[in-house]
């Protein structure tokens, strides 16, 4: 055998780290970089969060794990609090943002199946999307580059241009079931749906009979400035999947719907081995007790402000290397002109971490207790990479 035992499916920056405490990691070397990727938009609190901390390490001592064969009352408490904070009537909780994608889409299935429409099992989908790594999460992104080698495309969707509605409301056949969408693509390069596109999809699912599916893995749990993405718009789903912030760093996900929405899922129908299990639904509720905390989402818009202001100055500054500034609350992105890894790699250098996306885009998704000081220390990194990128361009010119 040679090299790493690992499967080789991750193109790693040759970095790893020991500890983290806030918006900051301490390399193995005790270098120290402002992590403004967060895991990709997971951990909301940040690194070693007192609350987080002290919730899992209570929980670690009594349970971890309980089949789903008994009831789970932190479970009941985290699904009647999400209940209560946004359109759903239901939750299943399970662990991963795919996961919750397929239970999504497999609600939305049995829901036209138990209204006598088993003919209906098509999802209409956005070009751009990315809702996971599984066979049906894959054929429902649509992307060449995830679908290549893994056999025939899983049947049931069908894929419009971003933001196209009209091409959506042609595609509407005798076999569609639902639409599905991130209200903002993060991986596709922080594109939003206009509100009235949203408007557009509600009245189109309620004139044929389809549920209405958003995909909020990334936007979800305070990322953009309200509780979820759709709160901005005030078009609620019929489904939501949910997943990264909400666990704060713990693997956990879930999907929300409506009663109506949810009464095909029914007893046997669906299930998991570990989602919901107790040490999940301890850092759950901690991740709640302190996102829906009074004045918490009023703090993320006011420092999103800050950076996305910052942001737009050094757009201004160095025209050559950025177009424009694109994002809700603290899911930004950096449109590039230069390649978008080129800049990455040199806001590494200045050991600030972001994360590349579609589009030519460098996502920030600081933790959303970032500091003040924490943002214009970014700022400046960002600003020296940005200025480094510009002065090897025009070097290269001459």
């Amino acid at each position: 055998m040679s090299g790493s035992a690992l499967f080789d499916t991750f193109a790693r920056a040759p970095l790893s780290f020991d500890r983290g405490e806030g918006s900051w990691l301490v390399a193995n070397d005790g270098q120290r970089y402002l992590d403004f990727g967060a895991g990709i938009a997971v951990n909301s609190l940040g690194y070693s969060h007192p609350h987080l901390v002290a919730a899992l390490t209570e929980q670690g001592a009594k349970l971890w794990h309980l089949s789903n064969l008994y009831e789970i009352p932190g479970q009941t408490r985290l699904a009647e609090r999400l209940v209560a904070s946004t359109f759903a009537d239901k939750v299943f909780f399970t662990n991963s943002g795919a996961e919750a994608v397929e239970g999504a889409i497999k609600t939305a299935r049995r829901y036209q199946y138990v209204n006598g429409h088993p003919e209906r099992f098509r999802t209409i989908t956005f070009e751009g999307a990315f809702h996971g790594r599984t066979l049906a999460a894959i054929a429902a992104g649509g992307q060449a580059k995830y679908l290549e080698g893994f056999g025939p495309k899983a049947d049931g969707f069908d894929q419009v241009p971003f933001d196209d509605i009209d091409a959506a409301e042609k595609l509407i056949g005798p076999e569609t079931a639902a639409i599905m969408l991130e209200p903002i693509q993060g991986e596709g390069g922080i594109r939003a749906f206009p509100t009235q596109s949203l408007r557009r999809l509600r009245e189109l699912c309620d004139k044929h009979g389809l549920l209405l599916i958003f995909d909020e893995v990334q936007t979800g749990v305070g990322r953009t400035g309200k509780f979820f993405a759709y709160d901005w718009s005030g078009v609620a789903p019929d489904i939501m999947a949910v997943a990264k912030g909400i666990g704060g760093g713990f693997p956990m996900a879930a999907v929300l719907a409506t009663e109506a929405a949810a009464k095909g899922m029914t007893t046997g129908i669906h299930g998991t081995t570990f989602g919901g299990n107790p040490l999940a639904m301890a850092v759950g509720n901690a991740v709640l007790d302190v996102v829906l905390a009074d004045g918490f989402l009023d703090e993320v818009n006011r420092k999103a402000l800050l950076l996305k202001q910052g942001l737009a100055s050094i757009a201004d500054e160095f025209p050559g290397v950025i177009a424009e500034i694109r994002g809700q609350g603290l899911l930004l992105g950096i449109k590039c002109k230069v390649p978008n890894t080129t800049l990455n790699a040199a806001l590494r250098q200045e050991k600030l971490l972001a994360v590349p996306a579609g589009d030519n885009v460098i996502r920030l998704l600081p933790a959303l207790t970032v500091t003040d000081a924490d943002i214009r220390e970014a700022l400046d990194r960002i600003r020296a990479g940005a200025a480094a990128v510009s002065a090897s361009f025009a070097a290269a010119a001459n």
